[in-house]
């Protein structure tokens, strides 16, 4: 099963086991989670959209560091106008412990039994909790007055 989250404006697709640096996160606890979810593969089944409203991948952070140094340098030609500057991004590292579809996407992930007794259902306007009202009719009065008046 795997699962591509969106953190720092990066995507990644992760997997339990997987050791990951993302942009760093302020106040990491014992646990984060990330969700929403762009994308879940459990076991060949994808899911995406509103099956995925429930889902969050969990991890565990391993430690903080920062990134390599980038340099930035600016130079114009002939004004003497020359500034040199550097950055070093704080970084995250995570491991991802689960990935979870929660309990409606976990459901619709489950195999199916197979070659079992099936019991006959009920039409859908039979079953319970669903109320199946007639259309109202309107009343004769209004029927017979002219729109306009």
């Amino acid at each position: 099963m795997y699962a591509v989250i969106k953190t720092g404006g990066k995507q990644h697709k992760v997997q339990p086991g997987d050791v990951l640096e993302v942009e760093y996160l302020h106040g990491a606890g014992e646990t984060i989670t990330f969700r929403p979810l762009l994308v879940v593969d459990d076991e060949g089944r994808t899911h995406v959209g509103k099956e995925l409203e429930r889902a969050v991948v969990t991890a565990t952070p391993l430690g903080e560091r920062k990134g390599d140094k980038v340099r930035i340098f600016k130079y114009k030609n002939k004004t003497g106008y020359a500034r040199r500057a550097g950055h070093r991004q704080l970084l995250t590292l995570v491991r991802i412990e689960d990935v979870s579809l929660g309990a409606r996407g976990r459901k619709a992930a489950e195999p199916e039994e197979a070659a079992g007794p099936t019991e006959p259902t009920e039409p859908p306007e039979a079953q319970e909790g669903t109320q199946v009202e007639a259309p109202a009719e309107a009343p004769a009065e209004a029927a017979e007055q002219p729109a306009g008046s």
